[in-house]
């Protein structure tokens, strides 16, 4: 079956880095573009970024152009996100998609970005 287990949370003083995996099984990952989402208390999840299956496009939300950079390796079937220049907005439950036929979705990991 599908499985994606994202790492990498935690918390981190504004203006800090750091980088989020999300570990794929159960499918051809190479196939399937992957994408990143997050969700802040009381907000709708929203697309943070976006990757094709073999990394030559990318796709960003305004608010993390320049700061986050999603990236792949399809040799161990994870996807990564870089998270540089973190701002207390940034704070959420981070989410990795896989885009198959239907949405598959990890379970979630906690970045908080505070002082």
């Amino acid at each position: 079956q599908v499985q994606l287990v994202e790492s990498g949370g935690g918390l981190v003083q504004p203006g800090g880095s750091l980088r989020l995996s999300c570990a794929a099984s159960g499918f051809t990952f190479s196939t399937y573009p992957m994408s990143w989402y997050r969700q802040a208390p009381g907000k709708e999840r929203e697309l943070v970024a976006t990757i094709t299956s073999f990394g030559g496009r990318r796709k960003y939300a305004d608010s993390v152009k320049g700061r986050f950079t999603i990236s792949r390796d399809n040799a161990k079937n994870t996807v990564y996100l870089q998270m540089n220049s973190l701002k207390p907005e940034d704070t959420a439950v981070y989410y990795c998609k896989a885009d198959l036929e239907e949405p598959y979705w990890g379970q979630g990991t906690q970045v908080t970005v505070s002082s």
